[in-house]
């Protein structure tokens, strides 16, 4: 330390340099290892507060709907005898017939709209304590009342289970997730590291080269190199901790899109502090015995700038394996097999991805080598040859300044992957999206603003024949009012429909779990009480339904003009149409929530829990990505800082012989840009192989992930524009004697 802080402030700013890009890695890496503990104190929470059955003096009941996009989870407690009562996590003592105690959030919607007072019956009396919520937008409610209103009671046994089943990320994504963002931040994060750990390289070998020719052993020389390192990472890592708390406290309190979480949730676990505060000045120590033992063993070619060896060839190798399974696996697709499913895949395609992802890092400075040095042979422009044999000689340089941005390309691929797989698992696979809500729930005023909810397409009302409700089994009829341009646009396909008709619906392909036959007649309940009586029409549609639809096979079409008059609401329902890509769901939902907050609504077949588990993914893979983004443009930005630093001398002896500034220029460009097209251009292509390999080995429809290659090229053009422009200012023909002095 008294060396570095004797040479003057050049080693002082890159001391604060190395601890500063060292502060900056230490907090993303933070954020990456807390996810996992922000989850799981998630989860920890929910399972302590289920009820579960058992024997006590209480009874209990569940319901769980939608209110708008967000799970809505309401707790009917009743006592049956006087006494002690099971308390559950959050609440000092259970609410009485006629109270309420809800979460913070909910309590905030019940005062903001008095139209919800239907969802929670009763007078709040309380709120939730955060240990008993999952998160604090968590809607729940505990809500008393009698046993004789409990439709099905359950007599309550306590609170809490081991593990709950209604976990926010299930156990087999939450693996994908993990691995995913270990891909887009922690392999570009060791990278970063390094090269904090290695800055001004040139300059810090010539030094220890000088103190070992005056004296100093090996041994200590590299533990003088080895010690600045670890001194910076060191700073840098406490440094790094105390911003991620910081960010931490902020990002709790405004969240994420799905995801919520109290400031103690991402404080970060004694393990964690563990790994930042030690990992960071062990690699930090690894790199400096490693990037000093040239100067160490052989001073005199590093005084006189001998020649240097050409990187080895050995990391293009792990590229054969990588590639060689995933090129396999996009085979065994286009030739028809599947190969999805088993365990070989869940192991071979992830090592292949990391082994792909090492092989493009520890190749790409052979392989720039190479092609610098052909293209010198053949440049007919000096800037072009200047810049080639810089290339040639030291393309490790180049190698630390692109590195970062080719493994974020190669991990933007992995997330869009995980992305469409996760979207594939979680909606439907029909274009179109269904929404019932039952017409008795919905006031007459507010049916025609649903039907005006952004990304609504239709609407379709729906009746069921009448029921007596005594248990007794009469024949049953459902009966649509459409057109037959709305049965058109809602459909798959159909054929037959004759407008002003009333007609059968007919699916052959589907089982019938009804089949009222023609010249049957079936009795509506009108709301006087009287019944119509409709019967079956002899004419029928052909059609076939995206699965699961309000055009049922069986059912009986009839126009809107024909309908009976007065037709009992008790048995309508109302179903919304729209696209099924989740953004559009999410906000019909809460559309819908926003109008008729007080009604149930189904999502036709998807669980408003997998929509909230999608959300929930797709924000921390977004986290991943900008902390990837950050990542990678910290390292491009340190290095080509380091590199125009370091390489002072050469531009100011350039600059004596005559070179021009635009040609000075023009060098420093294509000493960053060639590296980088090599990089990117790799990491494009690997990268939709292995996630191509990735979708084949899951199973679902999409194979070819042929949406998401613009995307990439984009992202690629986009990062050679902007290294381009920042390389520029780098370079400045400035002549100072001190820059080329001879030792």
């Amino acid at each position: 330390m008294r060396l570095l802080w004797g040479s003057g402030r050049r080693g002082q700013v890159r001391f604060l340099l190395m601890a500063f890009g060292s502060a900056l890695g230490v907090a993303c890496l933070a954020a990456v290892l807390t996810i996992p503990s922000i989850l799981t104190a998630h989860d920890a929470r929910t399972a302590a507060r289920e009820p579960r059955p058992g024997t006590s003096n209480v009874l209990y009941q569940e319901f769980r709907d939608p209110y708008g996009s967000q799970p809505l989870h309401r707790v009917f407690l009743a006592q049956t005898a006087p006494g002690p009562t099971l308390v559950p996590p959050g609440i000092k003592k259970l609410p009485a017939s006629g109270e309420a105690i809800v979460s913070p959030k909910l309590g905030a919607i019940l005062a903001a709209n008095p139209r919800t007072a239907g969802l929670v019956p009763g007078r709040v009396t309380g709120t939730i304590a955060p240990e008993g919520l999952g998160d604090s937008e968590d809607l729940y409610a505990y809500i008393g009342t009698t046993p004789a209103k409990l439709t099905e009671p359950v007599e309550l046994g306590g609170f809490g289970i081991g593990r709950t089943w209604r976990q926010i990320v299930e156990p087999s994504t939450l693996n994908i997730l993990r691995f995913t963002l270990g891909c887009i931040v922690l392999l570009p994060l060791v990278i970063f590291l390094s090269v904090c750990a290695r800055l001004s390289g040139e300059s810090r070998a010539r030094r220890l080269a000088a103190l070992r020719l005056v004296g100093l052993s090996t041994k200590d020389t590299l533990r003088v190199n080895a010690g600045e390192s670890v001194a910076a990472a060191s700073v840098g890592a406490v440094l790094g901790i105390m911003g991620y708390l910081g960010v931490n406290e902020f990002m709790a309190r405004v969240g994420l899109p799905g995801l919520h979480w109290y400031p103690a949730d991402g404080r970060p676990q004694l393990s964690t502090l563990a790994l930042c505060l030690l990992g960071c000045p062990a690699l930090a120590w690894t790199v400096g015995q490693f990037s000093g033992r040239r100067a160490a063993r052989s001073p005199i070619s590093v005084r006189r700038t001998g020649e240097r060896k050409p990187p080895r060839k050995f990391g293009m190798l792990l590229l054969v394996p990588g590639l060689g399974i995933i090129v396999g696996y996009c085979v065994l697709s286009v030739t028809g097999r599947d190969p999805s499913g088993g365990s070989a895949s869940s192991l071979l395609v992830p090592g292949a991805v990391l082994l792909t992802g090492a092989g493009l890092v520890f190749g790409l400075a052979p392989i720039t080598a190479w092609l610098a040095l052909r293209l010198a042979g053949t440049a007919k422009s000096l800037p072009v040859a200047l810049a080639m044999r810089r290339t040639e000689v030291d393309p490790g340089s180049s190698l630390r300044v692109v590195t970062g941005l080719v493994l974020l390309v190669f991990g933007a691929s992995l997330t869009q992957g995980v992305l469409v797989e996760l979207d594939q698992a979680s909606r439907r696979t029909a274009p179109l999206q269904e929404y019932s809500v039952s017409l008795n729930k919905i006031a007459p005023g507010k049916r025609q603003a649903l039907a005006k909810v952004p990304g609504v397409q239709t609407q379709v009302v729906s009746y069921s024949s009448w029921d007596p409700l005594d248990g007794s089994i009469v024949p049953h009829a459902d009966l649509v009012v459409a057109t037959c341009a709305q049965l058109a646009a809602t459909a798959q396909w159909s054929s037959g429909c004759v407008d002003g008709r009333i007609m059968q619906l007919r699916d052959d392909r589907t089982g019938f779990t009804r089949d009222p036959k023609a010249g049957e007649r079936y009795p509506f309940l009108l709301k006087d009480g009287r019944k119509a009586m409709l019967t079956v029409p002899h004419g029928r549609i052909d059609t076939h339904s995206w699965g699961l639809s309000v055009f049922g096979s069986g059912d009986i079409l009839v126009p809107p003009s024909l309908l009976p008059q007065n037709i009992a609401d008790s048995a309508g329902t109302l179903t919304l149409v729209s696209t099924s890509d989740p953004a559009t769901i999410r906000s019909v939902l809460d559309g819908i929530g926003a109008i008729a907050p007080t009604s149930p609504v189904e999502p036709v077949g998807i669980v408003i829990d997998s929509l909230a588990q999608l959300t929930v993914i797709r924000s921390l893979l977004a986290v991943g990505m900008v902390l990837g983004l950050v990542i990678g443009v910290a390292a491009f930005v340190v290095s080509v800082a380091d590199r125009a630093m370091e390489r002072r001398g050469q531009v100011t002896a350039l600059a004596l012989l005559g070179a021009r500034a635009g040609t000075l220029r023009g060098v420093q460009v294509m000493q960053v840009l060639l590296p980088l097209v090599v990089g990117l251009g790799g990491a494009i292509v690997a990268g939709w192989l292995a996630e191509s390999s990735y979708l084949i080995t899951g199973g679902g429809a999409v194979h070819w992930d042929w949406e998401g290659l613009p995307l990439l090229f984009a992202c690629a053009l986009g990062v050679l524009l902007v290294a381009a422009l920042a390389s520029v200012p780098m370079v400045r023909r400035h002549i100072d004697p001190e820059h080329i002095r001879r030792d």
